[in-house]
């Protein structure tokens, strides 16, 4: 399946109800929520090249037993013949890329990324340090819960990572909206727990979706 781009995975209608959904989790904690959604982490090039060599030394493999010419002058050009149209084809289906970057890989690669966006977007500068982001990239469908130091301070951040987990499940069965707006309820009712709304609260982050265009 082709790779949806981050700022058209959700609907308007969607996008909608990710805000109501954070406004209302917001309105019983001086916690900051905010959700975010990217296409992908990394361009794992490394991976593109070497699965493009790969696909496209298999397809060799496959015309030459075909064809019954098996020869090293039939299958190298015809191997570096097919290198362009197999890279065409992972860029247009990047998963396809996932597997010759490895598990670790992936998975350190969305973690950097989600901690580059806490900072990115400001999420560190509110009041009481009790902002926190709910990071999604699509294509290794995985997610991040970060907070900042007043949220660490009372709640184990390994607590969010069950939250995470039922985020990602969510989004790799095509339902991310329902699943975003759960564990942003979760999310909201953890919070009031250890900070509860104040009088003179006021809202600090944004509570639509942030997205990025990619350059």
């Amino acid at each position: 399946m082709k790779q949806r781009r981050g700022e058209t995975y959700f609907s308007a209608t969607e996008l909608e109800r990710i805000r109501q959904a954070v406004h209302a989790a917001e309105l019983n904690t001086s916690g900051e929520i905010a959700t975010m959604t990217i296409a992908e982490s990394d361009r794992y090039l490394e991976a593109e090249v070497a699965g493009s060599l790969f696909l496209a030394a298999s397809a060799s493999l496959v015309i030459a037993l075909a064809t019954r010419h098996v020869t090293i002058w039939s299958y190298i050009p015809m191997a570096v013949l097919l290198y362009i149209p197999c890279c065409m084809l992972i860029r247009t289906f990047p998963r396809l890329k996932l597997p010759f970057a490895g598990r670790r890989r992936v998975a350190e690669a969305v973690r950097q990324r989600a901690v580059r966006a806490f900072y990115e977007k400001g999420l560190y500068r509110t009041r009481h340090e009790t902002g926190i982001l709910i990071f999604m990239s699509l294509l290794e469908r995985k997610v991040w819960i970060l907070g900042d130091r007043g949220i660490n301070e009372r709640i184990d951040p390994a607590s969010w990572g069950e939250m995470a987990g039922s985020l990602a499940r969510g989004i790799a069965a095509g339902n991310g909206c329902d699943a975003l707006c759960e564990v942003i309820g979760r999310c909201g009712a953890e919070l009031s727990r250890h900070f509860p709304h104040q009088a003179d609260d006021v809202n600090e982050l944004q509570d639509d979706l942030i997205t990025e265009v990619p350059k």
